[in-house]
């Protein structure tokens, strides 16, 4: 048996207006919540027990995946009266384990896509007889990440979080956000306090002579912090890209879901997702996009890489590329938005309101 803990617990703060009434992890991505997505390959890996470390919004999350049968494993809930961070968190669910001190056990992000041989990665954590492992990426800008750097056996040298100066840029290599610890090393985390896994456990089992491995697997790999990064993924995975067995529907270049009204001489393409009980209207052309459920697109509109909520209203001729309009927002015809643009929710925005010149 392999348990795991998924950490669910960020407010997603970078990503509103779209976690304004959802948490980061249950954004829908092709079509389901993101975390259907990885308990799904967990279990296909040959997870059986999942703790699910929560904390902003705790509630949501129990009534979509109740006991976790559904996807043919067990799954457990610990909520965070305040945030412990990264390593506080793995501490507080690992209350809940049932392994012995020397048991595998894998600690996922909730916040990351990947094509990640997690089976494999567990294999290799045993065959190493480390203490930790921990999933490396290879990227080319590593700034914005923690880097690991490792001997050619895989053993773990350093962590630098975050560099902040050329001079730390020491490797490419940089912590994907899946790990698998030995239990034992769960359990001698502090308890009670915040505890950051990246700027304190890593480095002190480090300092201590505890064995870190790391494995490089150049796979699939999006951080789901942005906006942008949860709409291309989404598509990644409707494309099939990156495979997942909670896709509801053949991959392809669009997905509409039960419900969902597509009017003829509309347009998807690119991974476009359409919402149950959505309506795209005739003319508008949709590329690359998420439509979530309810949501209008108005006649002639484009939308292009853009995120539009839960029962909002995108009018006729209205241009969208790159853009987020909240849930329940209106943005009425004849606008134009574009470059990261963010309609909040429930806000309205006049016919032709905003509009960009061609030479701008």
């Amino acid at each position: 048996m392999t348990e795991a803990i998924l950490l669910v617990g960020g407010q997603g703060t970078r990503l509103r207006p779209v976690t304004v009434n959802t948490p980061k992890p249950m954004v829908p991505t092709a079509g389901v919540p993101f975390l259907a997505h990885q308990i799904a390959r967990a279990a296909a890996a040959g997870v059986t027990h999942i703790v699910m470390a929560t904390c902003y919004l705790a509630e949501v999350f129990e009534p979509y995946f109740g006991d976790g049968s559904d996807f043919g494993l067990s799954l457990e809930y610990v909520v965070e009266d305040e945030p412990l961070g990264t390593g506080g968190a793995i501490r507080n669910a690992g209350q809940r384990l049932t392994g012995g001190p020397d048991s595998s056990v894998l600690v996922f992000n909730g916040d990351i896509l990947t094509g990640l041989d997690i089976a494999g990665l567990v294999e290799a954590h045993r065959a190493a007889d480390a203490d930790v492992s921990l999933h490396l990426v290879r990227v080319e800008d590593p700034r914005a990440f923690g880097l690991v750097p490792t001997d050619p056996d895989g053993r773990v040298l350093a962590f630098t979080e975050k560099p902040q100066t050329p001079e730390e840029i020491i490797t490419d290599q940089i912590n994907a956000g899946c790990y698998v610890f030995r239990r034992s090393v769960i359990d001698s985390i502090p308890a009670g306090r915040p505890v950051s896994v990246e700027r304190e456990t890593f480095p002190g089992l480090l300092a201590a002579g505890a064995k870190l491995h790391g494995v490089t697997e150049n796979t699939y790999w999006m951080d789901l912090g942005k906006p942008e990064s949860i709409i291309q993924a989404s598509a990644d995975l409707v494309r099939g890209v990156v495979p997942s067995p909670a896709v509801p529907g053949r991959r392809g270049e669009s997905l509409v879901l039960p419900g969902a009204q597509v009017a003829a001489g509309a347009k998807l393409s690119g991974g476009t997702v359409v919402g149950a009980g959505a309506r795209v209207e005739a003319g508008a052309v949709v590329q690359g996009s998420i439509v979530l459920d309810g949501a209008v697109i108005g006649p002639d509109a484009q939308v292009n890489a853009s995120l539009i909520g839960a029962r909002a209203a995108v009018g006729a001729r209205t241009v969208l590329d790159g853009a987020v309009v909240g849930d329940g927002a209106v943005v009425g015809a004849d606008n134009e938005l574009r470059a990261g643009a963010r309609v909040w929710c429930e806000a309205e925005l006049p016919a032709a309101a905003i509009r960009f010149s061609p030479d701008a």
